[in-house]
């Protein structure tokens, strides 16, 4: 399979899930695809999804919090950063008694699954990886759930995990 690789502004996002909670085979099972990226309470995280998240961007979906954290799929933005209805639901896990319809504090963004990695990349593939090892996600202390990838990476991290890629649309990866 094909992926495409880079657009005009497309920029590039790592999204952390436990998959206890939310996994990429979730969001395969949604209708179209289709999945609501709620309950991020993180501001700085926040903020990528209120402002610099928009449709058309890509997704690597990590799955956080297991014996061998991985990037297991691809993703795209279908919709971009809106009002976190979870925020505002008492019955919700994700309830915040400070937002309201008017200031809503948080936000989230619609993706649509585009396909598993054939080859999921672990922490430990990440890291000993030339041009990978630096990912933001191997930081030490980085803990964010949203997380930005450069053109690079997300090249990179497709043709590891098994993607063809087109290498027309290369930039600077050193």
């Amino acid at each position: 399979m094909t992926v495409p690789t880079q657009g005009v502004k497309q920029r590039f996002w790592l999204l952390k899930s436990e998959p206890s909670c939310f996994s990429f085979a979730d969001l395969q099972a949604r209708p179209n695809g289709v999945e609501h990226w709620d309950g991020v309470r993180n501001f700085q995280a926040r903020n990528f999804l209120r402002d610099e998240i928009k449709v058309g961007d890509g997704v690597l979906f990590y799955h956080s919090n297991i014996p061998e954290p991985a990037i297991v799929g691809v993703a795209r933005v279908v919709r971009g950063g809106y009002p976190d209805f979870t925020a505002r639901d008492p019955e919700n896990e994700h309830f915040d008694p400070r937002a309201t319809d008017a200031a809503p504090i948080w936000y989230m963004v619609d993706v649509q699954a585009v396909a598993a990695l054939p080859v999921p990349l672990t922490r430990n593939m990440l890291t000993a990886h030339p041009l990978l090892g630096a990912m933001a996600v191997l930081k030490r202390g980085n803990r964010l759930s949203v997380q930005e990838v450069t053109a690079c990476e997300w090249r990179e991290v497709l043709a590891v995990g098994g993607f063809n890629v087109d290498m027309r649309e290369e930039s600077a990866c050193g």
